[in-house]
């Protein structure tokens, strides 16, 4: 199920307009680039921004992301009729040759149940040809990012065409072994509404992951730390043999 952020109408129409900073991609373009990557996947692809960002560079794009909503926003922009999304997961594909399957941002950490997990890596091996690469990122534990996910720290308030102010922020509702649950809250200005998202990841270990890569029959080829936040994340590569 796709948190309320993705999934509500309202909210997944907002998403971009409140977090419009995307230099996180860039790496990943970059990567699709090094990796000579013509077909790629990219999984929980949400209101497309960086599927598109590759199609803009006449890459062939699957996005797949179960947010209806989501893909609604991904299809509507300029340009998206050139990437095929699917409402779904990447558990349950139809039948791809890629070489290039991606996990940005949180999508890799929020496929919390580990039964999910491993039948997305498997999945996503699935659809990538071989000597393909999966290439996704995940923060590290020791950081404890949430400790910086308060309200203090995350309050805003962003003007949004067509919508007025809208203030944001975060709170953390429960952190439970490698499960950190919290809640986006939305207060918009112009009828009062407030509307709230839960979400929950999974902070998991190097070597857990990297265990679950073996097991899935991929081979590790790097692990590499995020450009912009160094030292708080893995970006783990992983070829299909």
């Amino acid at each position: 199920m796709a948190d309320d952020c993705f999934a509500h109408p309202l909210l997944a129409t907002l998403y971009d307009p409140l977090d419009p900073d995307r230099g996180d991609l860039d790496a990943y373009v970059r990567m699709a680039e090094e990796f000579g990557a013509h077909r790629v996947l990219d999984i929980g692809c949400g209101t497309g921004v960086f599927a598109l960002l590759l199609a803009d560079r006449g890459k062939e794009v699957v996005g797949v992301d179960p947010a209806r909503a989501s893909l609604d926003v991904a299809r509507g922009k300029p340009g998206g009729e050139r990437v095929r999304w699917i409402c779904g997961d990447a558990a349950r594909l139809p039948p791809l040759r890629v070489d290039l399957a991606t996990m940005t941002a949180n999508v890799a950490q929020a496929i919390v149940a580990p039964e999910d997990w491993q039948a997305t890596l498997r999945g996503a091996r699935e659809a990538l040809r071989p000597g393909g690469r999966l290439v996704f990122e995940t923060r590290v534990p020791a950081r404890r990012a949430w400790e910086e996910w308060t309200r203090e720290e995350s309050h805003d308030v962003s003007e949004v065409p067509g919508v007025g102010a809208v203030e944001t922020w975060v709170d953390v509702t429960e952190v439970a072994g490698p499960l950190v649950g919290f809640r986006w809250t939305y207060r918009l200005a112009a009828d009062g509404r407030v509307l709230t998202s839960d979400s929950t990841l999974r902070f998991r270990e190097r070597e857990e992951v990297e265990a679950d890569l073996a097991a899935q029959g991929y081979a590790l080829e790097d692990v590499r730390e995020a450009p912009d936040r160094p030292g708080r994340e893995y970006v783990f590569v992983a070829r299909r043999p």
